[in-house]
């Protein structure tokens, strides 16, 4: 199967549906080009699991959102 496109005066280029479809690339995704040898190999940039996954709910919300945890980090550099 053979797929191309044409670069444009930007250097970009489309990557055909059905090679988005087979990667799973959505939009905003990245992609990173391997050089190996004489190939040069087109994948996605998959980020490791998040490390602090395990720890989300944990704890209760903070009381009075953003703003409250805003004056309670404050508080504690005393910047108030």
């Amino acid at each position: 199967m053979s797929n191309s496109s044409v670069l444009s005066t930007k250097g970009q280029i489309t990557v055909p549906k059905n090679i988005r479809v087979r990667l799973g690339l959505k939009v905003g995704d990245r992609v990173e080009f391997v050089v190996d040898g004489n190939q040069t190999i087109i994948r996605p940039v998959r980020s490791g699991p998040n490390p602090f996954e395990k720890y989300i709910g944990a704890l209760p919300a903070f009381p009075g959102g953003k703003d409250e945890v805003i004056a309670w980090v404050r508080g504690l550099r005393d910047e108030e």
